[in-house]
Order: C-alpha cells, then sequence, then structure tokens
C-alpha cells in the first residue's frame, strides 16, 4: 500500500472514530448524568432515614457493593439461603474459557486471584491461535457446504436463462441471507425466550458477541435461575460457527475484490495494448507521409515505402487499378473476463490459487509460442562442434 493510500485510510479512520464520539457521547451522556442525580437523591433519603449512618460509612459500603458485584456477586442471591450457588460452575467456567480464546472477553467475570491470573496469561497465549486454527478449518467446511448448496441453485437458475449478472447478484445475496437466518435472526429468538429478553436486546447481543466486541451489559445464562447446565456450553458451539461463518464472509468477500482487481487490470492491460497499437498505426502513417527528410522505416521496424506510380503519357487511356483488399478484423480474442467460476459461490477459500487459475486463462503466455504446424529445428548432435574447413586438420 503506498504512503499516499495509508494516510488517506487513516484520516478516514479518525473522522470515523471523532464522528462515533461525537454521537456516542450525545446519545448516553444525559443518560449517565440523570443515574448521577438519582442516585445521589437516593443516598440523600438513606441519610434522612437513618441519620445514625455516617456519609462516609455510607460511601465506603456502596464502594464495598460495587466491588462485590464487579467480581460476579448477584445482589439477588441471599448467602444465607443459597450456600450451594456459586459462579464458577463447570458450565459457567467452561464458557468462561471459551469467552478467552475467541477474545470476546464479556467481563461480567473476572479473575481476582494472582494464581488465576497467571495462569489466564499462559492459556490466552495457547488458546487464542489454536481457536484461530479451528476457526479457520470450521468456517472452510461451512463456507464451501454454503457455496456448494447455492451453487445448485444457481444451476437452476441458468437453466432458467437468467443473465449471468443477476445469478452472480442473486447468489450473494442468499449466501447472506441463509447466514443471517441461521446465526443471527434464529439465536435472536432463541435468547429471547430463554433470557427474557427483548429482541432488541437479543439482537444486540448476537452482533456484539460475533464482532468479538463483549460488552457484558447481556451475557447469555448469567442468571443464576437458569436451570440448564449444558446452556452456556452450547452457546459456546454457537459462537464457534457463527464466528466461521463472518469468518468464511470475510474471506469470500476478499477473494472476490482480488478476482475484481485482476480483471480490472487485465482490462487496463488490454486498453493500454490497443493504445500503443492505435499509436504505432497513426506513426506509421506519418512516416510514410513525410517525406524523405523522415526517418527510413526499416529503422523503425515498418514495412518499406512502395515507389511512386510511373507517370502516365498524355492521350492514353487510364487502366483502372485493382481494388485494395481490405484486411479482414483478427478474430475477437477472449477477454480476461470470460473465466470461470467468477461468482460467489465458487470462490473457495479453501483453495486460494482458484482465482490463479481463472485468472491464468486470460494471462498473455510469456516468450513466443511457435505455430503448430511450423517445423520443427533440426536437432543438433551432440559432440558435434562447429564444421571443420577442407584445410584444417584431419584427412
Amino acid at each position: 500500500m503506498r504512503g499516499s493510500t495509508l494516510l488517506a485510510l487513516l484520516a478516514l479512520v479518525l473522522l470515523y472514530l471523532v464522528a462515533g464520539a461525537l454521537v456516542f457521547r450525545a446519545l448516553e451522556q444525559p443518560h449517565e448524568l440523570q443515574a448521577q442525580k438519582e442516585l445521589g437523591e437516593v443516598r440523600d433519603r438513606f441519610l434522612r432515614d437513618h441519620p445514625s449512618v455516617r456519609e462516609q460509612d455510607l460511601a465506603l459500603f456502596i464502594k464495598e457493593v460495587a466491588d462485590a458485584l464487579g467480581g460476579g456477586a448477584d445482589p439477588e442471591i441471599n448467602s444465607t439461603n443459597n450456600n450451594n450457588y456459586s459462579a464458577w460452575n463447570l458450565g459457567s467456567a467452561f464458557f468462561f474459557s471459551g469467552t478467552i480464546i475467541t477474545t470476546i472477553g464479556y467481563g461480567n467475570a473476572a479473575l481476582r486471584t494472582d494464581a488465576g491470573r497467571v495462569f489466564c496469561i499462559c492459556y490466552a497465549l495457547v488458546g487464542i491461535p489454536l481457536f484461530g486454527i479451528l476457526l479457520a478449518g470450521v468456517g472452510d467446511r461451512l463456507g464451501s457446504s454454503l457455496r456448494r448448496g447455492i451453487g445448485h441453485i444457481e444451476a437452476i437458475l441458468m437453466k432458467w436463462h437468467v443473465p449471468p449478472g443477476l445469478v452472480r447478484v442473486l447468489s450473494a445475496l442468499l449466501f447472506l441471507l441463509v447466514g443471517c437466518l441461521l446465526f443471527v435472526l434464529a439465536p435472536t429468538f432463541v435468547f429471547c425466550h430463554m433470557e427474557g429478553w427483548s429482541e432488541l436486546e437479543a439482537l444486540y447481543f448476537v452482533i456484539v458477541t460475533l464482532t468479538t466486541v463483549g460488552f457484558g451489559d447481556y451475557v447469555a445464562g448469567a442468571n443464576p435461575n437458569q436451570k440448564y447446565a449444558f446452556y452456556q456450553p452450547l452457546v459456546w458451539f454457537w459462537i464457534l460457527l457463527g464466528l466461521a461463518y463472518f469468518a468464511s464472509v470475510l474471506t469470500t468477500i476478499g477473494n472476490w475484490l482480488r478476482v475484481v482487481s485482476r480483471r480490472t487490470r487485465a482490462e487496463m492491460g488490454g486498453l493500454t495494448a490497443q493504445a500503443a497499437s492505435w499509436t504505432g498505426t497513426v506513426t506509421a502513417r506519418v512516416t510514410q507521409r513525410g517525406g524523405p527528410l523522415a526517418p527510413p522505416a526499416a529503422e523503425k521496424g515498418l514495412p518499406p515505402l512502395l515507389p511512386p506510380p510511373p507517370l502516365r503519357p498524355i492521350g492514353e487511356p487510364r487502366t483502372p487499378e485493382p481494388p485494395k483488399r481490405v484486411p479482414s478484423p483478427s478474430p475477437p480474442t477472449a477477454s480476461a473476463l470470460d473465466y470461470p467460476s467468477e461468482n460467489l459461490a465458487f470462490i473457495d477459500e479453501s483453495s486460494d490459487t482458484q482465482s490463479e487459475r481463472n485468472c491464468a486463462l486470460a494471462r498473455a503466455p510469456r516468450g513466443r509460442r511457435r505455430p503448430p504446424n511450423a517445423p520443427r529445428k533440426p536437432a543438433r548432435l551432440r559432440g558435434s562442434g562447429r564444421p571443420r574447413d577442407k584445410g584444417e586438420g584431419g584427412v
């Protein structure tokens, strides 16, 4: 990437960040100020109702409660009646480990011991690359399966004589629609039923999770009243498939952009060759009309100029000149756009050489290719060397 392009991209990203900051500030700051005002009113009311409590003791109590909530404690649970409850049961711990290697990190549960933090460092350094390999493999299989199914639909559309451009657009839209239906809309309704969230809250959790943002304000299975121990492990498997689908979409878009870039370069190369040919033709004509001061045609590799016709005597009838034969135009060569499997359903990230094979059909061969009927050069015998003259040695 050129330096100017990189600077322009950096300026665009910074502008995007500033715009996002202004919008989020305008939307969220009034709510924050209102919540802070309500907290102050509740604290003042409590002090009026309990004059024996000092303000410093109440502030210390609120701080300790906030720390406990940050450590994963739930204020709705009475520790006296729920001695067996723990946020670190096997299902929750499995889900927490999954949020580490997927780099989501909700933050609703955090490590409080030094030994746990040291183990988390080592666990993340090994688990994140391992999960990346698994994600690439699952995305490869999942994307190939979806594109194979969409390929059958494309074949049906082609039998119905649907234009190829429209088929490509429909296949791309169908690929996105099937993925969104399986990994976005269906989980949204499941979380609405299981967690009691609204449709907006469930969709917000789905998008925040699959984009690996993971704020932690909404976490599936964090409710202590959840009865199913396998619920959070199933959520993690959904996260795996959803991330694999999004990775497949990004890979497909990258392959498509690479193919489009090569097609554009091929088109520009064809236009450049046509412009060079036209320039050479015009130069040859100007050279032929330039008279004796023009450079000889042989030096430029052009065909030699024909001598002028002899003068016709006066009174001699004019002989009609034979009609000039106009060379028939050469058949159009295959364009760089005419290659198979350029639609999204057949661009598979499991083989990066797919695009190479597709575009290799349009590349000009290097060097000169021998015509099929041209005679072959006689093979030179080994050890023969150059022919000797009669006078040189030997008999």
